[in-house]
């Protein structure tokens, strides 16, 4: 076998912003990805209150669905490096950014890990994951739930608002 073949594993990142130019931060994460992950399925740009800590901007969200040659390590190294170039700098806990990139699922991975856990353990109760998620892969089966994209969904209140704003 030839060792320079790497695998490729099919990604899902979640992307946030809610501080500068929000809409010019997820597009610049988009282009700051495209070396690293073939991008397939980009979803629509969704407006949302913050989630925990309320006394911040509201957050514009969107997802990509993508193809990568990078582990799950490579990978999350790549994304914090693009977050840092793009300004993100250190806040408190749910606080503030100007972009944040989470791995939400590869390929049907589940990793634990004390950097790194696989899916994203928030995602099946946060409508600023899902929704947007619904636009690339919605018939993706979470690993350990068993339920796709769309069912979990389905299984949320539908009390918070999501605002679709633009394409990224």
């Amino acid at each position: 076998m030839n060792d320079s073949i790497k695998a490729t594993h099919r990604v899902v990142l979640s992307l946030g912003s809610n501080k500068g130019d929000r809409l010019a931060a997820l597009r610049a994460a988009k282009q700051a990805v495209a070396p690293y992950i073939t991008v397939l399925a980009v979803s629509s740009v969704y407006e949302m209150e913050p989630a925990y800590v309320n006394d911040q901007p509201l957050f514009l969200n969107a997802a990509l669905l993508g193809t990568t040659t990078l582990d799950p390590m490579g990978l999350l190294y790549t994304l914090k490096d693009i977050e840092i170039e793009l300004g993100r700098t250190p806040t408190f806990h749910y606080g503030p950014r100007v972009i944040d990139i989470d791995i939400v699922f590869i390929d049907d991975l589940i990793l634990h890990s004390s950097a790194l856990t696989i899916p994203h353990p928030f995602m099946a109760e946060r409508p600023f994951v899902l929704k947007p998620l619904l636009e690339v892969c919605p018939d993706w089966v979470h690993p350990q739930s068993g339920q796709s994209v769309q069912a979990l969904w389905e299984a949320l209140p539908k009390d918070d608002h999501l605002t679709l704003i633009d394409r990224l």
